[in-house]
This record gives structure tokens, sequence and C-alpha cells, in this order.
């Protein structure tokens, strides 16, 4: 708070960061030959033309952006993080792709100062830290006061050469960036395309410093659905299980929530995006536990339902294994060539056809009110089109459930699985899922 409000005083403003891309983050820092590759696919998919994309920009402490100075966290932009691995505001990076030869990149960074990092800290500015991070030569790395300039120049190159489309994201906040705007209207000769879709291209297929993080996240994730599986008990308050994953998520090296930790006992539990976390958990009732930590910028996503007294009720156990079966029909059907759209169809197909007398002599897949997946990495929701067809690295979750409100019962089973060359891997595989293996789980808690 001393901070927070000197920091208003001085006209100074809130920075996250460090001398390091990450410093001290329990991930590490991005291998610079990823950052390499990444670019090197970006540019290759752009083919010609200059693509500029802007880093996140800190919250301002003069004045305030939020009454609340707990919520003036910095987080990196997700595209800029994922091409240089610096979570350094107030930056820019270019990238030059020239029609059959090499591609150029230049990377912007704020002029480092001494007087506010007695404040903030170190901060990284242009030189060769930070070509040693990225892997960007010194000799491109640029103040960020000279980017207008020094992109001018280049989009100006490109036109003249015939290649000058300017690519940036077609977002709400990119189109309304004043430099990107003039720079689109400025322009003779060329053209301005989306450089969204490029990049969810090639961030929908994981590399293999990607599946470590994911994997990472994952782990850290359901070592606090147990250690919240262990909590819950009848006269637990939601709260009190939020509690207890969300500090396994930190011990685990976890630096933020993936999303907002959901925890719905009984008739909340059929509140899909419940997250209040207020009621007190009775006996008897079940309780569908939402919850993902986000590990070096990669989220996870699981879901949990639990019997809070133990044990599964004949009802709840019935519905219970029905969505399971769904899961796993769905599961085993992940390959190259498949699409979401069609495990989506097995899903509700199984339960079509397994739903007996569960659901008053019809499918129970009419309480099946939501998608069965989506794409999961560096957002909870991923970028990429889901008509895509699935391909090794590429990353979701499979999430079916049955919502009954009447019943007060509300079950989900949600795991992440990643597509391999013959088949899947189901990451979240060592957490408790069967209703065996729940309540075993429950019954070493209690």
């Amino acid at each position: 708070m001393v901070r927070y409000f000197l920091a208003v005083i001085l006209g100074l403003s809130f920075v996250s960061g460090g001398l390091e891309g990450q410093a001290g983050s329990p991930a590490g820092a991005v291998p610079v030959e990823r950052l390499a590759a990444r670019r090197e696919a970006l540019i290759a998919r752009i083919q010609s033309g200059v693509a500029v994309l802007r880093s996140a920009e800190e919250r301002s402490a003069d004045p305030p952006e939020s009454d609340y100075p707990q919520d003036a966290a910095f987080r990196q932009d997700n595209d800029f993080f994922y091409l240089t691995g610096l979570e350094t505001h107030g930056s820019l990076i270019a990238l030059v792709a020239r029609p059959g030869s090499a591609g150029e990149v230049h990377l912007f960074l704020p002029r480092r100062n001494p007087q506010a990092e007695q404040w903030t800290g170190p901060m990284l500015g242009p030189g060769t830290e930070a070509a040693a991070l990225t892997g960007i030569p010194a000799g491109r790395i640029h103040p960020s006061d000279s980017a207008q300039v020094i992109i001018r120049t280049l989009v100006g190159a490109a036109s003249r050469a015939g290649h000058g489309t300017l690519w940036f994201r077609h977002t709400s906040r990119d189109t309304r960036d004043e430099f990107l705007r003039r720079l689109a209207l400025e322009r003779e000769g060329g053209s301005s395309q989306d450089l969204l879709p490029a990049l969810a291209g090639l961030r929908l297929v994981k590399d293999a410093e990607e599946i470590r993080r994911l994997r990472r996240a994952v782990d850290v994730s359901a070592a606090g659905h147990l250690a919240a599986m262990r909590e819950a008990k009848p006269g637990s308050w939601e709260y009190e299980i939020e509690a207890a994953a969300e500090a396994a998520f930190r011990r685990g090296g976890a630096e933020r929530l993936g999303y907002p930790s959901i925890v719905g006992s009984g008739v909340n539990g059929t509140i899909l995006h419940y997250d209040q976390n207020r009621r007190q958990a009775q006996a008897g009732e079940l309780v569908v536990m939402d919850m993902g930590a986000e590990f070096g910028y990669y989220t996870a996503d699981l879901t949990r339902t639990i019997p809070v007294s133990g044990r599964f009720t004949p009802r709840q156990r019935a519905l219970y294994d029905l969505v399971l079966g769904a899961q796993q029909a769905a599961m085993d059907s992940v390959r190259p060539g498949t699409t979401i759209g069609r495990l989506t169809q097995l899903a509700r197909q199984y339960m079509d056809q397994h739903s007996g007398n569960r659901c008053g002599g019809q499918s129970c897949s009419r309480y099946f009110i939501h998608g069965l997946s989506h794409w999961v990495g560096m957002d909870v929701h991923d970028v990429g089109s889901y008509t895509t067809p699935l391909a090794a690295g590429m990353a979701f979750t499979i999430e079916p459930g049955i919502y009954i409100p009447e019943e007060r019962i509300g079950i989900r089973i949600e795991d992440v699985v990643i597509v391999t060359p013959t088949g899947y891997e189901n990451l979240s595989r060592g957490l408790a899922r069967t209703a065996e293996e729940v309540e075993a789980v429950m019954k070493r808690g209690s």
C-alpha cells in the first residue's frame, strides 16, 4: 500500500518484470532457439510484408485505472511473450518478410531509467542482455522511442520493393492503436492484413517448451484438486475448498490462476460459471470444482465432481458413470485427422445410447448444455479454429457434463489431452477420475 500511494504522489507506475525474461519465474526463461523458431515460422506464414505487435502495458497508478491497488498487476500480451519470452512493458516487435530471402526481426524496448528502477527494480533495456535472452541481434534491438521512425522506414522499404503488406492484429486494442491506424492509412501501394489467423495457427500446435509448461500447469492444478478433495467435508464452505486448491497452486510454482476458481456445491454446481464460492456444502451433496493454475504463461483447466460426504449416492453414481463414459468415448477417439466436432458427436451419442432410465426414459444429453471441448494454452480458451483437423501437439479439454437443477445435481469431468502422432495423452490422468478413485481420495482425506 505504501508503494501504491507513493507511486501516485510521484507520478510513477507499477512495473512488473526484471532484468531477465521472466526473472525468477519457476518456469524459467523460454529457450532462445524456440523463440527464434517461432519468429521464423511466423515470417514464413505471412510470406511478405511487415508485421507489428505491441506488448501489454502496465496499469497506470496516476491517474489510477483501478480504484483497487491490488488489481494493478501486469501480465504480458500472449503473442508478444510467445515471440520474445519477455515481460517488459512498453515494447514492440516488427517482423519483416521478404519473398525468396531471409526475414528480419526488430525489437523495441524502453530505455532504462535508474531513478524509476529504485522503485520498480532493474528493467531490461536495449543491449546485449536482451539479445542473449531473445536471440535477436543487438543491432536490431532499439529504444522504443525510435519505434515509429524505424517501423515507418521498414514499411516504406517493403512497399517500394513490392511486398508492402502491413500485418497487425485486428483486435479492439490494436485497431484503436493510433500509430498502427496512421501507418495503415498512410500507406501507398500496399494492403493491411489481420495477423491473428497466422498467430493462431502457430499457437494451436504446441512446441516442446510449450508442452513442458502446459504439462507442469496440469500437474500443479491436479495437486490443487487433490488438496481440495481432502479439504472437503459436510459443512465446508466453498471458499475453504477453493483456498486449499489455490494454496497448492502457489506452492507448485503457479504465479496466477488460469481463471477464477469455480467451487459449486449443491445447486451451485448446475451454474456453469458460478465463482462466488460462498455457500456451505451440506451432507449428501455433490461439489463441482473447476479450477486451473497458470504456470509460465500456460494454463490448465480441470474439473472434478466430488461427493462431499465421501460417497456417491446410487443416483449420483449412475449419472457420474454416464458422464465418465461419455468422456472416455470421446477420449478414445482422439487422433490426428479427426475434429472436435466429431468428438462431440461421439460423446453425445454415447450419452444417448447409455442413458437407460436415468433421465425418465429419455436421453440425458438434454442436460448436457455446453460444448465438449476447447483449446488450451496461453489462454484457458486458447486461439484456433474448431474446424481444424487435429494434429500432433494440439491441446484441448474434454469435459462432458450433466446439470439437473431440480435435483440439485451438477456433474462435470474435465481433463486436458494433447494429441500425439498415434492418438492422445491425458495430461491429467494422475488425478482421481473414476468414482472409485474419487471416493478413495475422499476417504483418506477424512
